[in-house]
């Protein structure tokens, strides 16, 4: 069995730093993963990725780290994408934006494809994550035997929707990107493990990792505001899946919440 230990989107200093001073390690610990995937668009100051960023989550654990509509906010960032094989951003951008779309990972003797989309619902007007993953899935077939994906959008239809499409393709998709863990873990009929949404890694004492006072100020005064991350009431949120390289079919799914 290969495990499969996915971490919703690690938030400015607060996440990684829960990552890195023992939230890390008690995950493998406790889940003992054989792969770990980490969002991390939103792990600098004031959304994006940096090199730094990266690097330290690379360092505390992570094995492959995915994107989302942040991840070009930091500019420095763009030749670690290009160069950085385990660093990937939406496949559904165009082809010439930096980096690359998806990652192949050698394990336990087998390949697992992990794929990284963007929706197109109240986001961005990229290309169809439908299209986008069914071509992917396609040239790539000689490549791997076994395929998960991290679907970085806004509703939560789209990425159910994916998912069924999708069905007995994939070992696993969850979704990332609204911060709020769902409650929705479970295995499709085809064998997909699937969750709406991870949730994320970070402070929950303000609001998806903001201070209060300044999303509350967004709402009530409409001018513009700098977003402050928040601090306290540490959590780390994700999904554990259990994945039979034979079948290619998720057999077990278990969500994270660790409260540091």
């Amino acid at each position: 069995m290969i495990t499969l230990l996915c971490l919703g989107d690690v938030v400015s200093r607060a996440g990684v730093q829960a990552l890195e001073n023992g939230g890390m390690r008690r995950l493998r610990e406790k889940y003992a993963p054989d792969l770990v995937v980490v969002n991390g668009e939103n792990a600098a100051e004031g959304n994006g990725l940096t090199v730094d960023a990266a690097q330290r989550l690379y360092d505390c654990g992570a094995d492959v780290i995915t994107g989302g509509n942040h991840t070009w906010r930091r500019r420095e960032l763009y030749r670690m994408l290009d160069d950085g094989e385990y660093l990937i951003r939406p496949a559904n951008y165009p082809a010439e934006a930096p980096g690359m779309g998806y990652v192949l990972v050698e394990l336990q003797g087998y390949t697992v494809l992990v794929a990284n989309l963007a929706g197109c619902i109240f986001m961005d007007p990229l290309a169809s994550p439908f299209d986008t993953l069914d071509r992917i899935l396609t040239r790539e077939a000689a490549r791997y035997d076994i395929a998960v994906c991290d679907f970085h959008a806004e509703a939560t239809s789209e990425k159910l929707a994916l998912a069924r499409r999708f069905d007995g393709r994939l070992s696993a998709l969850w979704g990332t990107h609204t911060h709020v863990a769902t409650a929705d873990l479970q295995i499709l009929p085809g064998g997909t493990g699937y969750i709406t949404d991870l949730g994320m890694c970070g402070s929950h004492a303000g609001i998806l990792g903001v201070k209060t006072e300044s999303i509350l100020h967004k709402y009530l005064v409409k001018t513009p505001v700098q977003f402050e991350p928040a601090d306290g009431d540490i959590q780390l949120h994700g999904a554990v899946f259990t994945i039979d390289p034979a079948t290619k079919k998720c057999t077990k799914t278990e969500q994270v919440f660790i409260k540091l």
